[in-house]
């Protein structure tokens, strides 16, 4: 698409597309999500929108599931989609957030909406909200925009099942204008989004438990007592049946394998298949119905559970800047743990996995799976064919509001207990602005404040030190002496280096493995979903 100049040139201007990235991006006002002085924060407005909508009577008529939690959610609402899609149903996925692009969001059938779907949708509910938008009833801020855009869609669309993720916290998330799903699931809870959700595992899971509604059915996980007590006290209440869901038994997969990686995905595919079977047992499908743990698996069930995809959750991705013949020698291990307790699963997860690739033969690529992501890898040892030893690089963001002191901490032990250590440690600012949603409007490296970066590294060297039995603040002389050694870091340490961009920090980490050729690179990248999705758009470029 071009105007026409005076001159007789063209120049090029936005995609359709593009057109309402930037129309959605006005409606991103401040990145603190605890902050309420917008007035489209306020959850009553959500059922002003409905109405500018007319989505009231879809809404009521949807077999949703509501699944809300502090870690393990999206692999739950992944697995019950995934399922229910094999037994036949026409399916609706909404999630988030998006690693790459915005459409990941909205899935059908377990495909990304297609973008002339998505611009159809998403201009009709954008200009109806903007045509009625006034004083009292503003244009709904971003995350509640995408929640009625779903609400729309899955309408339209006619979908079977709605599943539906909680965006953040429970009680006054925008997924909760539904007053009637089927059933309601509560995934692992910890300690996340405290400066809006409360700063103790019964305030957060009082939160969650805001999306059980007056007799409905839901499930949870095994849970802290602390939490428990709280969920079961606000079940009580609303006369809400609440059950357990033991995690799978990985024996009722008959050899199999989940295909989403990580010992704590056989609790979020336990409390997936609850999901469903409670699902399609209110919804009069009995031929499909698994309630108890020692009877077999329907081969739906076991399909749906080994064949799920979702990017950026203990996910295996081989660089493809580096050449055929070196396949392997850059991999990243990607996972968007940010709380304490996912930092742990992250870490032993990418502990087993680079023990358990130091022990095959050879890379099959590319992947057979239906994922396209994870790495399948033939039985032997690469150290015998090629004498190569392996290096690990963690590369990390989190979010400003999250404690590093507790992050880091808890990856370091987890992997120094499985004999795991990180050559380099190398700490980057996201690609991904948060005043801006697609990749047309990125910063430059100028305008990159790296701060909270220097921040990060001065934990992480006072870490390494005071592991050494040195003292903490010899990590800033460290970093200090250091500065000059690589002109593309903001500031290089020991253990560690900061780089004021992304694509920097990759291409450090290229050379790298170019020269030195005889150790594979394993870099675990962590912290932020929005790193991991920063990431796999510039490997997989």
């Amino acid at each position: 698409m071009a105007e026409g100049c005076n001159d007789g040139s063209s120049i090029p201007t936005m995609t359709p597309y593009e057109e309402a990235l930037d129309a959605l991006s006005s409606l991103i006002t401040k990145r603190s999500r605890a902050d309420k002085s917008n007035k489209g924060d306020r959850f009553d407005l959500l059922f002003d929108y409905l109405k500018i909508l007319e989505l009231e009577e879809a809404i009521t008529e949807m077999k949703i599931i509501h699944v809300a939690g502090t870690k393990g959610k999206g692999s739950t609402c992944t697995f019950t989609e995934s399922i229910l899609r094999n037994c036949g149903f026409h399916t609706g996925l909404f999630t988030s957030p998006h690693l790459i692009d915005v459409r990941e969001r909205f899935r059908l059938d377990g495909v990304d909406i297609c973008e002339e779907k998505f611009l159809a949708y998403f201009w009709w509910c954008y200009d109806r909200l903007k045509e009625k938008a006034t004083e009292d009833i503003p244009m709904p801020t971003y995350f509640r925009f995408l929640a009625l855009l779903a609400f729309k869609i899955f309408a339209a669309e006619q979908v079977d099942v709605a599943i539906l993720e909680v965006g953040l916290g429970g009680k006054f998330d925008p997924t909760n204008v539904v007053q009637k799903p089927i059933v309601c699931g509560i995934s692992s809870l910890g300690y996340d989004h405290m400066e809006i959700l409360g700063n103790t595992l019964s305030q957060i899971a009082g939160e969650k438990a805001g999306i059980y509604k007056d007799g409905i059915p839901a499930y949870t996980v095994p849970q802290p007592d602390e939490a428990m007590n709280v969920l079961v006290e606000k079940a009580s209440k609303l006369n809400v049946p609440l059950k357990v869901a033991e995690p799978l038994d990985a024996k009722l997969l008959n050899g199999l394998k989940l295909s989403l990686e990580g010992e704590h995905q056989y609790l979020n595919a336990g409390l997936a298949i609850a999901l469903s079977s409670t699902w399609l047992q209110r919804t009069g499908h009995h031929e499909f119905t698994y309630l108890k743990q020692d009877s077999p698996l329907p081969e739906q069930f076991i399909k749906g559970l080994t064949t799920a995809s979702l990017q950026g959750r203990a996910q295996k991705v081989p660089d493809q800047y580096i050449d055929a013949e070196s396949y392997g020698d850059l991999v990243f291990y990607l996972d968007g743990a940010h709380s304490p307790e996912s930092m742990e699963m992250c870490a032993r997860w990418f502990s087993l996995a680079i023990k358990e690739d130091s022990q095959k033969k050879a890379f099959n690529y590319p992947p057979q799976n239906n994922s396209g992501s994870t790495i399948e890898l033939a039985q032997g040892n690469p150290n015998d064919r090629y004498g190569k030893s392996s290096m690990q690089i963690l590369l990390f963001n989190c979010m400003s509001v999250r404690d590093p002191q507790l992050l880091l901490p808890c990856l370091m032990k987890t992997c120094a207990s499985h004999g795991v250590y990180f050559k380099k440690a190398l700490f980057v600012p996201n690609t991904s602005v948060y005043t801006k949603v697609g990749s047309h409007a990125l910063p430059t490296d100028s305008e990159v404040d790296l701060s909270w970066q220097l921040t990060l590294q001065r934990v992480w060297e006072n870490l390494i030190q005071s592991d050494k039995g040195g003292e903490a603040k010899y990590a800033d002389a460290v970093c200090e002496e250091g500065k000059e050694d690589t002109k593309m870091s903001g500031s290089a340490c020991e253990n560690s280096a900061v780089f004021p961009s992304l694509p920097l920090a990759i291409k450090w980490i290229r050379e790298s493995v170019l020269q030195n050729r005889s150790v594979r690179h394993q870099v675990l990248v962590t912290g932020s979903l929005h790193l991991v999705g920063d990431v796999l758009r510039l490997v997989k470029m």
